[in-house]
């Protein structure tokens, strides 16, 4: 496992572990919790998506290939549904700050990883200089 694929991984167990406990608050009814549902969806099983997403990138190596690369990119898109920059102006947001900066970090680190993944695989492709 290179370095990068490990930061991926760190990352990617962050995200999945900050939505656990998050969907446990959610079933459990402690505060603060995410809302049920939105006018999109229900939480709960986009959350158990979001998990899904990640445990399938770390499955197939985050930054190794091009399914990797997409599934951690997917992962961090879906994380931020929960710790994107509106959280900023959530009403909750003394309270579930550790949280959102926390998710936010780790989804920076995800994608710098996939985007260093993905100069590495290019520069293995690259036809040998003659």
């Amino acid at each position: 496992m290179t370095t990068t694929d490990r930061n991926a991984t760190a990352a990617l167990v962050a995200l999945i572990a900050l939505q656990a406990i998050m969907l446990g608050s959610l079933f459990a009814g402690v505060a603060p919790h995410p809302p049920a549902a939105t006018p999109l969806f229900a939480i709960g099983p986009f959350i158990g998506a979001a998990i899904a997403t990640a445990l399938a990138a770390i499955t197939v190596g985050p930054t190794g290939s091009t399914v990797g690369r997409l599934l951690s990119c997917l992962a961090a898109l879906m994380a931020l549904v929960s710790f994107g920059p509106q959280k900023y102006f959530d009403a909750q947001f003394a309270l579930i700050w550790p949280a959102v900066l926390a998710g936010q970090l780790a989804v920076a680190a995800l994608i710098a990883a996939t985007l260093r993944g993905r100069s590495a695989a290019a520069r293995r492709t690259l036809p040998a200089a003659v």
